[in-house]
């Protein structure tokens, strides 16, 4: 029998498309347009998406286009966002409209101000009504003809009445988005311990698990006021090093495992991931740090002992993950 490929649909050749980041979210998106160039400068653009009229930012403007088309192949580009674990489709997300105008700027900028008005009305409503939801941030898009509220709660909110009585307030159409932790750190999210602005609002777009298993390998402090972030969640940039610190890890020998060196035979007791040095206690209890390359293995750590270990390791990372 004959293997079925699956088939992925390609961006239409006599199209050309731009790359833009725009909403609340800083969604990444391609868009069509039927500009002859790319403008080489930092460029605020307007484009149609599913809400309607947005700002948005335009991306890859230096080197990224070649007589207004985006130079690079489906599978260039599909690559490139995986590698960053950007959340990125190949799908056309809307159209390019025009690029954007002083005008389009100032109204942007009002409209961003009376959503915090509209924010509080909602709010309001809200606490009248009883609805167990929390609001936190609104979207309202270019032209008025929609607002989008962003709120959470712990499960499902018949917010209908709520829809209609602010559909009636503000004569315009209403959708409400519930979102979690994650999602309002993006949103409202500003500065850092890091003293840099959060990475899920400033470039994050796919916001993989992060896990205690991180912590640990890297020697963090667990203490959970220092390693959460805005969210209330581990900090993302835990994964950031993690794949280097596990095959640091990956060469060092276990503990209690049985090694020569040149001060004679000894046994694992600890290791330095990032120096790469082994502490090997030896038979009058002196211990040496000696470098992973001075080590010579006679016999490994005992296989029940290293895979009881584990599993008891793996069961504690989940319960440490589940209160996350």
């Amino acid at each position: 029998m004959s293997e079925i490929t699956e088939v992925r649909p390609q961006r239409a050749k006599s199209k050309k498309h731009m790359l833009v980041r725009c909403g609340p979210m800083n969604s990444l998106g391609m868009f069509e347009h039927n500009e002859a160039q790319i403008q080489r400068t930092a460029s605020r653009v307007v484009v149609k998406t599913e809400k309607g009229l947005e700002l948005g930012f335009l991306v890859g403007q230096l080197g990224s286009y070649r007589d207004g088309r985006f130079r690079f192949s489906d599978d260039q580009i599909e690559k490139y966002f995986s590698d960053g674990d950007i959340e990125f489709s190949l799908e056309r997300a809307g159209k390019f409209i025009r690029y954007a105008t002083s005008a389009d700027i100032a109204e942007w900028q009002h409209l961003r101000k009376i959503a915090k008005e509209e924010i509080e009305c909602c709010k309001r409503f809200v606490k009248e009504m009883d609805l167990p939801m929390k609001i936190v941030d609104a979207d309202h898009i270019l032209g008025g003809e929609r607002i989008v509220f962003y709120f959470m709660s712990d499960g499902r909110v018949d917010f209908r009445d709520l829809v209609k009585r602010l559909a009636q307030e503000y004569q315009t159409r209403i959708e409400m988005r519930q979102i979690g932790s994650r999602d309002e750190a993006r949103l409202l999210g500003d500065i850092e311990s890091c003293g840099q602005e959060c990475c899920c609002r400033r470039f994050l777009q796919l916001l993989k698990p992060v896990n205690m298993r991180m912590a640990k390998m890297q020697k963090a402090t667990l203490d959970p006021s220092k390693i959460s972030g805005y969210c209330g969640r581990l900090k993302c940039c835990l994964r950031y090093e993690d794949a280097t610190y596990a095959e640091l890890k990956g060469q060092l020998p276990k503990k209690n495992t049985i090694v020569k060196t040149k001060h004679g035979q000894g046994r694992v007791v600890d290791g330095h991931i990032l120096t790469q040095l082994v502490v090997v206690e030896y038979e009058n209890g002196e211990k040496l740090a000696l470098g992973v390359d001075e080590l010579e293995i006679i016999s490994p750590a005992s296989a029940g002992k290293k895979k009881k270990k584990e599993v008891s390791d793996d069961r504690q990372d989940n319960k440490e993950d589940a209160e996350q």
